[in-house]
């Protein structure tokens, strides 16, 4: 804040005069200001009673300067802001806001740098003059990360994008693998570029999922980051069909048919990575809806330590992940992770006397040292028929990507029955739940209680980016709605992120898990016996020491780790 606060009075009449603090907090800040050796201003936005933006808009009006609001220098248009080059608007703190006619306006913290005017006109083209204003820093510094980010993004979609090559599979695997990237049209080359761009972005994003949705005037790319779905680009409405078709050809799929859903693979192999992508597509009342599934089929570099688990929840699922037979079962909604620990879990107790085996649909990484399946439905290959036939392959360890229906149910709690590790997931909302829902698909509770280790849920959070990081007051509904006592309100210090270029302002880079572990004791075993409710079997295993999803995250975000809002994202009491 160098560029005010020259006469602290005046600057202070003129905040209450606008309504932005009383006579009290003016006289509060005049007496601490010297103190602490800061502008009365300074002091102002340290002890909350004005924003930063406030007091810029009262500097601008004492030395009669245009001033723009934060709001204003986000609505910037991107041909203005590209005038000015990124590195010198960050060195200098401006941004070129508008230009009306031969006059470009220029927000800056300090209006009075002559240097930094004298070289914004000799940035600008001759027939320009440079007129300048004042806006508060971190807003200027906010539209800078926002705004730049766009026209670096909007240079490289003008590149062609000419180093991804798609193969379409066929149903009997890679042997049928057919390059797919000149097969189209010389006149359906934008389109190829367009499709290119959507997927070489999303891959550059690190996103999961691209959804292409087609709206009344446009459609509307989104990319799934950090497990939260952000717009990208709104291509027109008269692309719609174009980019339908074009993911319809790489992935082998029938073009004509445009009034049923279908499914599709297809492989990209890029210059340092392969990607394997699953396309659902899904007829709408706008047209045809398409998601693709980004698999990234590179070195799988998770390990167990890495996911996000506490001490005392490490040392308990370390326990029984090297017991030599019963049942472990991962539970959450699709995306929270449960491949990736069930891998991590492979990894960490695989060794060269050990025959592993798993059961997957899609494999999702590739591991040396164990044999994986891929399910095929369309030719027979099932997680059932797959079950039978690996019985007779002597395996010690099996993981089955997901029990589905009562068969493949039957089959996994047989085989940790027979002194068999078993490794599985279940689509249930926790951990209790998770032991309902086993036995709802058809396992008797007798089988269940007999069979189970241990019934872990999981999601994944998003943690704040450590570029923006900042200390922040939650609101006191959020306090409420996580039941957290006043005393620990004030014990903790919380946080959130900004928003920076480095997480597309979002305020949040990865993620990481929270974790519910239920040990299946003797006391939670008698209740699956006895087909108690969940309700029974989670009072139980909370009162013999399981820490629920939300209050493990409620921990995460005591250590600075993600927010509260992300836990009342993902948690329920």
């Amino acid at each position: 804040m160098e560029a005010g606060f020259r006469v602290s009075q005046q600057i202070g009449e003129l905040l209450i005069e606008a309504g932005f603090v009383t006579d009290a907090q003016l006289t509060e800040a005049l007496e601490k200001a010297p103190e602490e050796n800061v502008r009365v201003g300074e002091m102002l936005v340290a002890l909350g009673f004005a924003t930063e933006e406030n007091v810029y808009s009262a500097l601008a009006k004492q030395g009669d300067y245009r001033f723009f609001d934060n709001e204003e220098l986000l609505e910037s248009k991107e041909e203005v802001v590209r005038m000015i080059p990124e590195e010198f608007a960050l060195e200098n703190t401006l941004i070129a806001v508008r230009r009306e006619e031969n006059v470009v306006w220029v927000a800056m913290e300090d209006p009075d740098d002559i240097i930094a005017i004298d070289n914004l006109q000799k940035i600008a083209p001759d027939d320009v003059k440079v007129e300048v204003g004042m806006a508060a820093p971190q807003g200027i510094r906010y539209a800078i990360d926002q705004l730049y980010v766009r026209i670096r993004k909007q240079r490289e979609t003008k590149e062609v994008i000419g180093d991804l090559h798609f193969f379409a599979e066929s149903e009997e695997g890679d042997e049928g693998m057919v390059d797919m990237t000149d097969t189209a049209k010389q006149e359906d080359a934008p389109i190829i570029k367009l499709v290119n761009m959507i997927i070489s972005e999303a891959m550059k994003e690190r996103a999961t999922d691209i959804h292409v949705e087609p709206k009344e005037d446009n459609v509307l790319v989104r990319y799934r980051i950090d497990g939260v779905l952000n717009a990208v680009m709104e291509p027109p409405r008269t692309a719609h069909n174009g980019i339908v078709a074009r993911i319809k050809i790489i992935s082998k799929l029938n073009i004509a048919e445009k009034r049923l859903p279908q499914d599709g693979r297809f492989t990209i192999r890029a210059k340092d990575r392969e990607v394997d992508v699953r396309v659902s597509i899904l007829p709408t009342v706008n047209g045809e809806k398409v998601v693709m599934r980004l698999l990234d089929k590179g070195t799988f570099g998770f390990t167990l330590a890495t996911l996000g688990f506490e001490d005392h929840q490490y040392k308990i699922f370390k326990r029984n992940i090297i017991k030599p037979y019963g049942m472990i079962i991962i539970s959450g909604p699709t995306g929270s992770g449960k491949s990736t620990t069930l891998y991590s879990s492979l990894r960490e107790i695989m060794s060269e006397g050990d025959n592993i085996t798993t059961v997957e649909d899609p494999v999702e990484y590739h591991l040396d040292g164990i044999n994986q399946v891929q399910v095929k439905p369309r030719i027979g290959l099932t997680f059932a028929s797959s079950l039978r036939s690996i019985l007779r392959q002597d395996p010690d360890r099996l993981l089955i990507g997901e029990i589905r229906d009562e068969e493949t149910a039957d089959i996994a709690v047989k085989f940790s029955l027979t002194g068999h590790l078993v490794f599985s997931t279940v689509h249930a909302n926790d951990a209790p739940s998770t032991i309902t829902r086993l036995v709802d698909i058809g396992v008797p509770p007798f089988l269940a209680g007999s069979s189970l280790l241990l019934v872990m849920a999981q999601r994944l959070v998003r943690t704040i980016c450590p570029h923006c990081k900042q200390a922040y007051t939650p609101k006191a509904t959020e306090f409420e709605y996580l039941g957290i006592p006043e005393e620990d309100q004030k014990a903790n210090e919380w946080f959130q992120g900004r928003g920076c270029v480095h997480c597309r302002n979002t305020g949040y880079h990865g993620r990481t898990g929270v974790f519910e572990l239920l040990q299946v004791t003797p006391d939670v075993r008698r209740l699956i016996f006895e087909n108690a409710s969940q309700d029974e079997v989670r009072d139980m295993a909370i009162e013999q020491g399981m820490q629920t999803l939300r209050e493990h995250g409620i921990d995460k975000t005591k250590r600075g780790l993600t927010t509260l809002a992300e836990i009342l994202r993902v948690t329920t009491e």
